[in-house]
């Protein structure tokens, strides 16, 4: 979890062992307290928000197909049978003070290139987290574990199939 604070230059530095002493309450070499942007508290962003954040981005990529590895979509499909899809599966962060890094593991829908697929995927997680968030994003790792290949059995509809056996 990482808390975020700006302060600006326009807000008065507190002392706190001032006690009665009247100029002593606006010591201006007494660094600023990090307590927002206007001096009324601090925002404090969970990880979990900011991969959330970056796997709703990457979904939305043409070409992929689904985030994580193996186990983690198996366990993905299960989840999104009871109704609880997982938006952070196959994303990973680590959150500073200021910045975050990424790491995302996908599949690719083919025949997708896999290379434009990644920049889009790079470009959507670094928009995001910098627009909604408001944290430098340092890096995004993209690791392509699979390819999925459309086959003729998940297209077709089961009802409109004829039955093999009579």
């Amino acid at each position: 979890m990482t808390i975020q604070t700006h302060t600006p230059a326009d807000v008065p530095a507190r002392n706190t062992t001032a006690g009665d002493n009247p100029t002593a309450a606006h010591d201006t070499t007494t660094p600023a307290l990090n307590k927002g942007k206007d001096g009324r508290g601090a925002t404090t962003v969970a990880d979990g928000v900011v991969a959330k954040i970056a796997g709703i981005a990457i979904q939305e990529i043409p070409g992929v197909h689904a985030l994580g590895g193996g186990a983690a979509r198996a366990i993905g499909n299960l989840r999104e049978k009871v109704g609880q899809k997982d938006l952070t599966q196959g994303v990973t962060v680590e959150v500073g003070q200021t910045q975050v890094a990424v790491d995302v593991t996908l599949v690719v829908e083919y025949p997708h290139p896999l290379q434009e697929v990644a920049d889009n995927a790079r470009d959507a997680v670094y928009t995001a987290i910098e627009d909604l968030v408001g944290m430098e994003v340092t890096e995004v790792n993209i690791t392509i574990t699979d390819i999925h290949v459309p086959s003729e059995d998940e297209d077709a509809d089961d009802a409109g199939r004829e039955p093999r056996v009579a």
